[in-house]
């Protein structure tokens, strides 16, 4: 069994369970996850873990994402991107790159989304998108999110401008298109999104599907390289293979990736009342 992750370039039309499947035909192994989901239309980063390394794929979780995407003035539709059906048009033919700048401009810091009815997120048990293909459509409580930066690209087409999104997980970058639109006195919806990072793992790092081998496997500590580290020698490795403490620490509370003298990551331990104590083991699981 590969203990590691890949970093893919998810294409257009999978879905995030259909790269994790592939990846399970590539590797011919069952234990493989995916963090971070992309819609079926979206393409670019995603993280799928191998073996072991599955475990700490909650570890990335919350890393910062960046997008690129186009924003479409003047339309409206039920899913808030070109996959959906027409709400409304409204004419935005006056609308300049500097009022996209600006309208885009009040949506940078900690801001409140709805999320989408076609999305993943439960609502008394089932997901919303679930909902939406029976035509039900529910109350959605606001989410917090911060969003880092937005930077209008381009016009690719009239009434047309491309965004970069460095924003918090669990930001959904077609409500964003749908408030930007609001914003500028008409509507709007997403289209091309492309998720151009997690974290540090970039889409010039990733692999396309179609290409991905065996050898493509990274090693899993380079997955926590954004986590404080402690290196053990064999005294240690014993311990952490008993899920022993690790000892008094003055940092604080938060995980630390154990590495043994080669580098390799052997466990994630976390900062607690002063000690580091196991999180997840690696060693046998």
């Amino acid at each position: 069994m590969t203990d590691g992750f890949v970093v893919i370039d998810k294409p257009p039309g999978w879905t995030s369970h259909d790269a994790v499947a592939r990846c399970r035909k590539v590797f011919q192994q069952r234990r493989v996850g995916h963090a971070g989901t992309l819609d079926p239309d979206a393409t670019g980063v995603l993280l799928v873990g191998l073996g072991r390394a599955t475990r700490l794929l909650k570890f990335v979780g919350d890393l910062e994402k960046a997008y690129v995407g186009d924003v479409v003035l003047g339309t409206t539709t039920t899913t808030l991107d070109a996959a959906g059906e027409v709400t409304g048009t409204f004419d935005m033919s006056g609308v300049t790159r500097d009022a996209v700048t600006a309208a885009a401009s009040k949506f940078v810091g900690d801001i409140e989304q709805i999320p989408p009815m076609v999305s993943a997120v439960q609502v008394d048990g089932k997901r919303l998108h679930a909902l939406a293909r029976e035509g039900i459509e529910v109350e959605r409580a606001p989410r917090p999110v911060t969003i880092h930066s937005i930077d209008v690209l381009d016009e690719p087409a009239p009434r047309v401008f491309r965004l970069d999104v460095v924003c918090s997980t669990g930001t959904y970058i077609r409500t964003l298109a749908d408030d930007i639109g609001r914003a500028l006195g008409g509507g709007a919806h997403l289209t091309n999104l492309r998720r151009r990072a997690i974290g540090t793992f970039t889409a010039d790092q990733a692999v396309a599907l179609d290409a991905l081998t065996e050898a493509d496997a990274r090693p899993a500590a380079q997955l926590l390289m954004h986590l404080p580290t402690v290196n053990v020698d064999a005294v240690g490795v014993d311990a952490v293979s008993h899920g022993r403490s690790l000892g008094e620490t003055d940092e604080p509370n938060g995980p630390v990736a154990v590495l043994d003298e080669g580098g390799g990551l052997i466990a994630v331990y976390r900062r607690d009342a002063g000690c580091l104590v196991a999180d997840v083991v690696l060693l046998g699981s």
